[in-house]
């Protein structure tokens, strides 16, 4: 019998009496050399060894010699070998499937699988191989809880720390869902970023300005009095009430309004005049024709190379603002796509609203008015991206960027005042006593990037009155340092004696640095104005910088888990709140949150999908212009809220067909044709 015979009879032989587990990893190279193996993951037909002492890049034992830590290693690990793509890709292909049926049997969302712990835990599951015994719910709902609060309270300490130093905000949000069950938000934001209280639902209890006030008091005992600056909430009558509440217990914090609330009012007063209404309506009405259809959707995406118009925000008036820019931006596409035959053809361009969808396009009006639209919206856009971003603390900016805005709108308009008269009008009735309050007028004045620019800042009466109220709450119980403060170190400040004369102070021209740390620096000569300049514009401007967290709460409180502890529920949402917080602030530093204005979610985009669609908007901005109930403190618009008033008097489509929009599936809606070749189309 020849060699050749003989060898592969001794391989197999060899491989099937071997205990040794390496043989699932490799094979014989050289049936005559049993010391050759040839690895079934790497590539360029990598040999190895046996006995030798240069080591194989990836084995069995690897598992038990790495430390388990999905962030240090992940990049480590791909670098260190390279496996054979083909039988890589087969294998990921298969662990996608069992953790595709574990999505699909739970309901898990599939938004859940887009971030970075999903991404380590994963990752984790894969340094540690096979043979892992998962957690038991009661680990789940004890000792890993536990271990996660502790390790949530431990990220938020340098915050904590900032707290004592710099002062912090509380911020409140009491809003109501579709099912008019309503929650209480408790939030604190410091220089570093904003960190969740806790959460309270209401639904049974009335949101009068004394339960306001108690909940507000408490938080600010819990952190401690020395440590608050200021309240922040929306300017409804039932939180001014909490406000004199607040004032007669400790008069020397501020309650002030939220900027993002009553920035959005602004924009939602100047978009309901009838020129820009016009111009919306006319942008809805084509995107609800064009996304209702599936042939019309489908030309859409060809003539814009799959790139979508309506961009939903994380509001209603964000998603008009977006869509309408995205619109402009894709101007050439869109005609060109309704003069092609390819759009022409289409049996639904040729009934009523699809004639109406053809004009507004190729009509130089719509398109003009989409122009002064966004020229008269942009500048009070960048001031919400400001303090709905927390990028840095707003509140030294926010008056100086509003007078920004106001001169950019007037300059839209040629300056000529009979043209933006009506809308800085509406931008004046919305700021006054909101966002020109002594703090803010003070941050403004305190701001070298301002009044260093414009000297004559501190000869301005409104300005200088606002100041000196505002020593006057900062320091109420110390008559000394308010003279000190207001007397003679302001004036130090505004002759720029001593350090601020320094050449490193210029520093301040630039928009960009911290007013914050810059008083640090160069206000130690004057010590009573540097302490209150470092605390007030460390602050935020707005309570709405975070996400609204009814959708965690509601998670947590559900049915099946209505045993849960009090204890056991406010740590899962102190959890997933804080993570929320942390990971938004981390995105935004690191750039990856292009803009804070965009949302993945498509609930406030709903009325550019179908007609009544902005009946499913969640973030209603209402002013505070509400008459109360006598005797009772409560809003009447609370009142009529809570008994679903305006849900009652409005039409509506069928909550089928409105969950068909909220879980971002578009479908053919057929106007006056019906054909039976329509071909299938992925949901977007």
């Amino acid at each position: 019998m020849s060699e050749q015979e003989v060898a592969p009879k001794e391989v197999n032989v060899l491989k099937r009496n071997s205990d040794d587990v390496g043989w699932e990893y490799g094979f014989l190279v050289d049936p005559n050399n049993k010391d050759k193996v040839e690895c079934k993951f790497c590539e360029d037909d990598e040999v190895t060894c046996v006995g030798s002492s240069e080591p194989h890049k990836l084995g069995p034992i690897d598992k038990w010699t790495r430390a388990i830590d999905p962030k240090a290693t992940k990049s480590e690990s791909l670098q260190q070998h390279k496996p054979n793509k083909e039988l890589w890709k087969q294998r990921t292909h298969e662990v996608h499937k069992y953790i595709a049926r574990w999505v699909y049997n739970h309901a898990i969302p599939f938004n859940a699988c887009d971030n970075d712990e999903f991404k380590q835990m994963c990752e984790a599951i894969g340094q540690f191989g096979s043979g892992l015994e998962p957690p038991s719910q009661r680990d789940l709902r004890e000792s890993l809880l536990d271990e996660e609060y502790a390790r949530t309270k431990s990220l938020l300490q340098e915050r904590d720390a900032e707290k004592v130093k710099n002062g912090c905000s509380i911020m409140t949000d009491a809003w109501s869902d579709r099912k008019r069950r309503s929650i209480m938000n408790l939030c604190t934001n410091c220089a570093d970023g904003s960190s969740f209280i806790s959460s309270k639902e209401m639904s049974d209890v009335s949101h009068t300005s004394e339960v306001i006030f108690e909940l507000v008091d408490k938080a600010i005992e819990d952190i401690g009095p020395d440590h608050v600056v200021q309240v922040v909430t929306d300017n409804a009558s039932n939180n001014m009430g909490a406000k004199k509440l607040l004032a007669e217990k400790r008069p020397n914090i501020f309650w002030t309004s939220c900027a993002t609330h009553t920035i959005n009012l602004m924009l939602q007063g100047i978009g309901n005049m009838p020129r820009f209404k016009k111009v919306i309506d006319q942008a809805k009405a084509f995107t609800i024709f064009v996304y209702g259809h599936t042939r019309t959707l489908e030309c859409l995406r060809h003539f814009t190379k799959g790139k979508e118009i309506i961009r939903p925000g994380v509001t209603w008036f964000a998603s008009a603002f977006l869509t309408l820019n995205s619109m402009l931006e894709k101007k050439d596409q869109l005609r060109k796509m309704v003069v092609h035959s390819r759009w022409d053809t289409l049996k639904d361009v040729k009934s009523k609203k699809g004639k109406d969808a053809t004009a507004t396009i190729l009509s130089p009006t719509f398109w003009k008015d989409v122009k002064l639209c966004l020229s008269v919206f942009e500048p009070l856009v960048k001031v919400l991206r400001l303090v709905d971003g927390d990028v840095k603390p707003s509140m030294g900016f926010l008056y100086g960027e509003l007078l920004k805005a106001k001169r950019e709108i007037k300059e839209a308009y040629g300056n000529v005042e009979t043209r933006y008269k009506e809308v800085i009008a509406i931008i004046d009735k919305k700021m006054k006593e909101r966002l020109d309050s002594p703090l803010h007028l003070t941050a403004y004045l305190l701001n070298p990037y301002y009044s260093y620019a414009n000297p004559s800042i501190f000869d301005e009466p409104t300005i200088t009155e606002g100041f000196i109220s505002c020593v006057e709450t900062f320091y109420n119980d110390d008559e000394d340092k308010q003279d000190q403060t207001a007397n003679h170190e302001l004036k130090k400040f505004q002759d720029r004696e001593g350090p601020f004369n320094k050449k490193l102070a210029k520093a301040c021209e630039k928009y960009d640095y911290n007013p914050a740390s810059w008083w640090r620096l160069y206000g130690t000569e004057t010590p009573a104005l540097q302490k209150m300049a470092t605390r007030i514009l460390s602050l935020t401007s707005s309570s709405s910088g975070y996400e609204r967290n009814w959708s965690t709460f509601e998670m947590v409180h559900t049915k099946k888990r209505n045993m849960l502890t009090i204890t056991r529920l406010n740590k899962l949402v102190f959890i997933q709140f804080n993570s929320k917080l942390i990971n938004k602030k981390e995105r935004i530093v690191s750039k990856k949150t292009t803009d804070v204005l965009l949302s993945s979610d498509t609930t406030e985009a709903q009325g550019f999908l179908y007609e009544d669609g902005d009946e499913c908007a969640t973030v209603v901005y209402r002013d505070e212009e509400d008459e109360e109930m006598e005797g009772t403190g409560i809003p009447w618009s609370v009142i009529g809220e809570a008994v679903g008033a305006d849900q009652q008097l409005q039409l509506r489509r069928s909550a089928r067909v409105r969950q068909l929009y909220e879980g971002e599936e578009f479908d053919s809606e057929e106007e006056e044709f019906d054909e039976d070749d329509d071909e299938y189309m992925e949901p977007y």
